[in-house]
């Protein structure tokens, strides 16, 4: 975890009280220095006064000695007065203007000095009683004495002046060290834990959810800090979180989709099987391979469950194989499927009791029987086997058991279609029988009569009766060639996906050149095309109504109308001897053909109707239903074929 550090500082004050402190303490030190540089100007300044009113007594000194030398009383006493003034002024002060002396003990001294020289010479000047005016000298000394005070006092000035010029040069160096202690300051107070946040705030925007700020202040920006660091840690728990989230997605979408691919594997391999036998062994070769099996074995049985008989294994020794083709139930660990309790983990423990399982002796440690069933019916069962153990898995034992339902599906589509085929072949059958029960065994038993009959005229030597019989039985045998070509026809007839029409004239067609009637159709075809079953069936029944025409009709001639709007619809017509419906109706039984043909009608949901009168031919209408044909067709209880 990368961290990004903030020097630790331990002051409990936060960030406003610690800029206050040091802007207060920035604020007094300049202050102080201020205070300093105008109290040393002003004591410069009163320090020139001094000189000034220093400089004044020595020429009040002169002026006293220049009146009392020339005897003027008057003036000697204001001038007097003035110089005492003077001295006055120096040792108190001005407070309205700046006039101070720099006092030390020198000055004090020569202070003193000058008061005792005056204090000496004033009652002279005065003209005191037993006093003379002093003499040149004595002023002089005075005078000296006052000289002496004033360089004192510039001596002083100029140590002040010194002072002021460094109270100056602290105050710019204050300036200068305050403005660099601010950056500093600020750069250590702010500025950098700012830019570190900064740069973390950068860290978690470039994804680096493990950036921290290391704080050590209690101030806003360590609060901030901490803050931040709160927040990096849920973000980076968040992450953590989503990654382990998606990490466990992607694992389960890879687990299903290799699961969906399995089964649009096994679907398309039932689809494609044929038979039970390549069902079985190609099924078992993808199972073992999804369920990543050391064998995978098939295994079948029968409603009563009292034997399973292998269909197919995979991995499986051959010996074991051909030891286990039929197993009772209870005779091993296979074999005991239970569709209730679904796919069973059992572990084949080597022990006394199991030492004689003929799997345990192969190498298999582990077994799990998935039980394939139909509509809760037991079918049979799979059997995987594994040399190193395996645990229970819930998602896999549900792809198991899907698989299980595919191949129950698939071989029970097989057993039907099986059923579909056989039922097919017994209707062609029964069909087949029926017409060569109605045309070809009616005829050979009228020529077995006639030869009969041609035995006993032949017999009786009766040429009449012997050439009618011959006549006769070469009749029947034109006949029933006729009904056979006709038979074969019939069920060599097929017909095209989308359009029954071609069939439809090649039949008639066929017609012509068999019995020389002229057939003529008019088709009026536009909506949806024919269901294949629904043609042939269709197809079938015009045939049989042609049959009818080129047997009983005598017709020269056929029409055959088609309409496929708003309903498909059939019409055939001819123009041959008819019948009488009521007469024919008593005799319905012992014709096959009507009821071949009401057979077929009712397999596809159609209507039949055939209406006749003797002398005005016969008329065949099929009607097909609007919709999808449905199974089981209203036949017109009134109408009667042939």
């Amino acid at each position: 975890m990368r961290s990004i550090d903030v020097p630790a500082r331990h002051a409990r004050w936060n960030l406003t009280a610690k800029i206050t402190l040091f802007a207060g303490a920035f604020l007094v030190l300049s202050l102080l220095a201020v205070g300093a540089t105008l109290w040393t100007a002003w004591n410069l300044q009163g320090g020139a006064a001094a000189v000034n009113e220093a400089g004044r007594l020595r020429m009040l000194s002169y002026r006293l000695a220049l009146s009392s030398a020339n005897g003027q009383r008057a003036r000697l006493d204001a001038e007097a007065a003035q110089l005492q003034a003077s001295l006055d002024l120096l040792r108190h002060g001005d407070r309205t203007r700046p006039l101070l002396v720099p006092w030390d003990p020198t000055i004090r001294a020569r202070y003193a000095a000058v008061l005792r020289g005056w204090a000496a010479l004033r009652p002279r000047w005065l003209g005191a009683a037993g006093t003379r005016p002093p003499s040149r000298a004595a002023v002089d000394a005075f005078v000296g004495g006052i000289d002496r005070l004033v360089l004192s006092i510039e001596h002083r000035l100029d140590f002040w002046n010194g002072m002021l010029h460094t109270a100056q040069l602290g105050l710019a160096g204050l300036v200068v060290f305050g403005t660099m202690l601010m950056f500093v300051a600020g750069y250590l107070l702010v500025l950098d834990p700012v830019g570190r946040l900064s740069r973390g705030v950068a860290a978690l925007a470039q994804g680096d959810y493990a950036a921290r700020v290391e704080v050590g202040t209690t101030d806003e920006l360590g609060d901030l800090a901490q803050a931040f660091n709160r927040m990096a840690g849920q973000l980076h728990d968040v992450h953590t979180e989503l990654e382990q989230r998606v990490r466990l997605k992607t694992a389960d979408l890879s687990t299903e989709q290799r699961r969906l691919a399995a089964l649009y594997e096994v679907s398309a391999l039932v689809s494609r099987a044929q038979d039970l036998p390549t069902l079985a062994e190609s099924f078992v070769r993808a199972l073992q391979r999804i369920a990543g099996a050391d064998a995978a074995v098939l295994r079948w049985t029968d409603e009563t469950a009292r034997r399973y008989v292998l269909l197919a294994a995979e991995g499986m020794p051959e010996a074991l194989s051909e030891d286990e083709r039929c197993l009772l139930p209870g005779a091993c660990y296979c074999g005991q499927a239970d569709v209730a309790a679904g796919p069973q983990v059992v572990q084949l423990l080597r022990d006394a009791q199991t030492a004689q399982a003929a799997c345990v002796r192969a190498g298999f440690s582990t077994l799990v029987s998935v039980p394939v069933a139909a509509q809760q019916r037991l079918l049979g069962e799979i059997d995987l086997l594994y040399r190193d153990g395996t645990r229970a898995d819930p998602a896999q034992h549900a792809l198991l058991e899907a698989l299980a339902g595919h191949l129950a599906a698939a071989m029970e589509s097989l057993r039907g279609a099986a059923l579909e085929r056989e039922a097919a072949v017994a209707r062609e059958r029964n069909l087949l029988a029926r017409e060569l029960h109605d045309s070809i065994a009616q005829a050979l038993a009228y020529m077995k009569i006639q030869l009969q009959l041609l035995r006993t005229a032949m017999q009786a030597g009766d040429a009449g009766r012997s050439a009618k019989a011959l006549d006769d039985i070469e009749n029947g045998v034109r006949e029933s060639l006729a009904d056979v070509r006709e038979l074969l026809l019939h069920f060599r007839t097929r017909t095209r996906e989308q359009d029954i029409e071609p069939a439809l004239r090649v039949t008639l067609h066929k017609f012509e050149l068999q019995t020389g009637v002229s057939a003529q159709m008019r088709i009026d075809a536009h909506g949806q095309p024919l269901p294949p079953d629904v043609q042939i069936q269709v197809l079938h029944i015009v045939q049989e109504a042609l049959s009818n025409v080129r047997k009983h009709a005598r017709a020269s001639r056929v029409e055959l109308d088609v309409h496929s709007v708003p309903n498909w619809s059939f019409e055939l017509r001819d123009d041959g001897v008819g019948f009488d419906p009521e007469a024919l109706a008593a005799d319905a039984a012992a014709h096959v053909g009507q009821q071949i043909m009401r057979e077929r009608a009712a397999t596809i949901g159609a209507t039949l109707r055939i209406a006749s009168r003797p002398g005005h031919g016969t008329r065949v209408r099929l009607d097909l239903a609007a919709a999808a044909p449905a199974r089981g067709a209203a036949i017109d209880g009134d109408d009667h074929a042939r």
